[in-house]
């Protein structure tokens, strides 16, 4: 009977200490990231003006004739 209070008590203090890191880490602003890299991805880009005059050059591929 003595193992499960050790085992209650022991489960308490970790249960408190990640309560006081959380609490720690939000008011140390960790969690302010409203555009995060999940979100971000539906944004939309900001529209660049591209020059028409450059020449693309198109590889396709290897050819040894």
């Amino acid at each position: 009977m003595y193992a499960f209070y050790l085992l209650i008590a022991v489960s308490l203090l970790v249960a408190v200490g990640f309560l006081v890191a959380f609490l720690r880490s939000v008011r140390n602003g960790q969690f302010d990231d409203t555009a995060s890299p999940a979100v971000r991805i539906l944004f939309d880009d900001p529209v660049t003006k591209t020059n028409t005059n450059s020449k693309k050059e198109i590889h396709h591929g290897d050819s040894k004739v």
